[in-house]
């Protein structure tokens, strides 16, 4: 056989065809696989020869079940490069099972081998080159670092909260058009907002809402031809207020009640209606945040107790409303005072709130921009 006739495993092309997200670490159109090893070494001895492309799947199909990647050599040009690859199975092969390579970065970019000639082999690394060439004169897509665990202690109201609340309609008993229930969804938050629940519009959308029919209940011949109806409900998204004011309840020896009074209003919030001077509460600031949203016409409204959120969850397809019991926050604050515990919660803040936090609140008016005055510059 001639030189020219003699055949190399090779990467014919790759099955990710948004060829601008292609890099050096990948395998590549043209690349040359010359080894493979299991192990992350740099010595020629660990890596094994690759004769034939089937022979390499083979390979591959018997490390599979032990090695999710391994490490392959191949020739780039001048360039011997050894890269991290996972093993993947092939699609379309029903009757033999054929494996091949991916690239560790994205699960999209996966080899198709062949077995080329060199100048075969040579052509394709030309226009992987060249791909990768034009992109490098581009913008790069940069990685970098973020302390996650810090951004969610500063910028949000709890750790646990997502700042955005929700709550998902469910279609009532023969209620087959969307827009009814759109309608009673809106009717919902208009009624909030009236009653004086400050929340704040973020968006609406429709959602598909598992089936609860039991299929345990049905007959061997009810469940054969039992079809799954498809339930579309409406789900709105909120803000618990312009801003969420933490509120911290410090007992005093002797106190026999933190001083506040809740109650649930129809549309299943939780609001103090009443604060009394002198205790816990009124020292932590709900008696003169109670005052000021008596005086503006609205509620003042719980939105989280130690940090978990406090708001209505969903509305059933009885028309019941899912929300918190009541009761059981009455049992949690006696139980709380009976051992002089401090107490956490958030209260929905209201638009032209004027009561300063001794902490930083979170919520729609930290997510807009700052109000700054800006100097006039005259240019000649």
């Amino acid at each position: 056989m001639a030189a020219s006739d003699q055949t190399l495993v090779c990467v014919k092309q790759v099955k990710q065809e948004l060829s601008n997200e292609w890099d050096e670490s990948m395998p590549l159109p043209g690349d040359i696989i010359e080894g493979f090893s299991t192990h992350n070494s740099d010595a020629d001895e660990s890596f094994l020869p690759v004769k034939t492309s089937s022979e390499f799947s083979s390979q591959l199909g018997k490390i599979n079940p032990r090695l999710e990647s391994i490490w392959i050599k191949v020739r780039r040009g001048d360039s011997l490069l050894k890269l991290q690859t996972c093993i993947v199975q092939q699609k379309g092969y029903v009757l033999r099972r054929k494996y091949t390579i991916q690239a560790t970065t994205d699960h999209r970019h996966i080899a198709d081998l062949g077995d080329l000639t060199l100048e075969q082999c040579t052509e394709l690394q030309v226009m992987s080159s060249r791909v990768v060439q034009t992109q490098g004169k581009g913008l790069h897509i940069d990685r970098i670092k973020y302390d996650w665990k810090m951004k969610v202690g500063t910028y949000l109201p709890h750790q646990s909260s997502s700042v955005v609340s929700s709550i998902l309609f469910t279609p009532l008993a023969g209620e087959h058009c969307i827009n009814t229930t759109t309608a009673r969804c809106m009717a919902w938050f208009s009624a909030s907002i009236s009653s004086g629940v400050p929340l704040v519009f973020v968006n609406i959308q429709t959602e598909l809402i598992p089936p609860t029919i039991e299929k345990t209940n049905l007959s061997n011949m009810q469940q054969k031809h039992y079809t799954a109806q498809i339930i579309h409900g409406i789900r709105l998204w909120f803000l618990p207020g312009l801003e969420e004011i933490p509120i911290e309840l410090i007992p005093e020896p002797n106190e026999v009640r933190f001083g506040m009074e809740i109650n649930r209003t129809e549309e299943g919030f939780v609001c103090i209606y009443s604060v009394t001077g002198g205790t816990s509460a009124d020292r932590g600031g709900l008696k003169e945040l109670h005052e000021e949203a008596t005086a503006n016409g609205f509620l003042l409204v719980i939105s989280r107790l130690e940090g978990k959120s406090k708001m209505p969850t969903s509305v059933c397809s009885d028309g019941l409303i899912h929300c918190c019991d009541h009761a059981e926050m009455k049992d949690l604050l006696v139980s709380a005072i009976d051992q002089y515990e401090i107490i956490h919660l958030h209260v929905m803040a209201w638009p032209n709130q004027t009561r300063s936090s001794p902490t930083q609140v979170v919520g729609f008016a930290a997510l807009l921009p700052p109000q700054r005055s800006f100097s006039t510059h005259h240019y000649d």
